[in-house]
């Protein structure tokens, strides 16, 4: 494509070619004129004769063949394992005895959307979303996450030494687990969460009750919350802590992407903070949280929100 600026637009090439066809200027005064070499003004001299104006235009790089392209029954198997098995074009390549970069080209000939695009069970494309304003839709989740026994885990010490420290309790008990009640404004994706002891309806609601407090204290009004099927989430207990201004929404079952957005939360905020360092007790790590959360909040910039933190899509938020 030419540039907008350039001498020989469609309408310049025109002009060259019309002085000589059709005004029998030479192509030495033709060139000279139009400032080009005069095998450039012979070349839109004769296009103009044979296709006229337009074949003034562009026309595509692309060659009329392609000796060297791969066959049409390698780009079917490609096609067949990118579809049927949903591999990449690394793994695609080593299984076929083919390059990376051609099993890429092939999939970007046939318009196939990149993995991160698609959902791994179904192999749909993932239709993504976002509500308009904060508190438009609170995703409501719980993590359960192992405690780290006194001394550390086997992550700080090793398999064999993390082993006995997970044994050697007070009257020989495992350490357990610990429940992070989580919640995350769609919109803003600000975040609110609570280490609790379980998972029961009570400790449902009134973690929901501290969480909408929360929301109301930066002057978001929640609207909607969005929860799984767990037996928490369905309890009277829960329902009576939304209220009736509160609309609540469950996922569909078995699809966990439709909560994606604390879904997402969670994986980040195991590898960041819970598995980012070896840590010798459970007490370490949760001291280490808030400092996490704040830091996700108002620092932490998001690839979703174009570099934002959570902080910066909350009106009034940072004063």
């Amino acid at each position: 494509m030419s540039h907008p600026n350039a001498t020989l637009t469609p309408k310049g090439r025109t002009l060259l070619a019309r002085c000589i066809v059709e005004d029998g200027w030479s192509l030495r005064r033709a060139a000279e004129r139009f400032q080009v070499s005069t095998g450039t003004a012979n070349r839109w001299a004769t296009r103009y004769r044979e296709h006229g104006a337009a074949g003034m235009h562009d026309r595509s790089s692309q060659p009329h063949t392609s000796p060297h392209r791969t066959c049409t029954r390698t780009e079917r198997r490609i096609i067949a394992l990118r579809v049927n098995r949903r591999w990449g074009p690394a793994r695609i390549g080593y299984h076929l005895g083919i390059h990376p970069s051609t099993v890429h080209k092939v999939l970007s000939r046939y318009g196939c959307s990149r993995l991160s695009f698609q959902d791994r069970a179904t192999g749909r494309r993932i239709r993504r979303y976002e509500h308009k304003a904060p508190g438009d839709m609170i995703h409501v989740d719980i993590k359960k996450l192992g405690r780290i026994p006194d001394g550390g885990g086997h992550q700080a010490l090793g398999r064999a030494a993390g082993k006995r420290n997970k044994t050697r309790t007070e009257a020989n008990r495992r350490p357990g687990y610990a429940y992070l009640h989580n919640a995350v404004d769609d919109h803003s994706r600000l975040a609110y969460t609570e280490t609790l002891k379980d998972e029961k309806k009570e400790t449902a609601a009134g973690f929901w009750e501290r969480a909408n407090a929360y929301f109301a204290s930066l002057g978001i009004t929640v609207r909607q919350v969005l929860t799984d099927n767990g037996a928490c989430y369905r309890s009277h207990a829960f329902r009576d802590a939304l209220g009736v201004a509160v609309k609540h929404r469950r996922t569909r079952p078995y699809r966990p992407q439709t909560n994606g957005k604390v879904e997402r939360f969670n994986r980040t905020m195991l590898e960041e903070w819970a598995y980012a360092r070896p840590y010798r007790t459970e007490a370490e790590r949760v001291a280490a949280f808030q400092g996490w959360l704040d830091y996700y909040n108002y620092r932490r910039g998001h690839t979703a929100l174009k570099g934002l933190a959570p902080a910066d899509r909350v009106l009034n938020l940072r004063g």
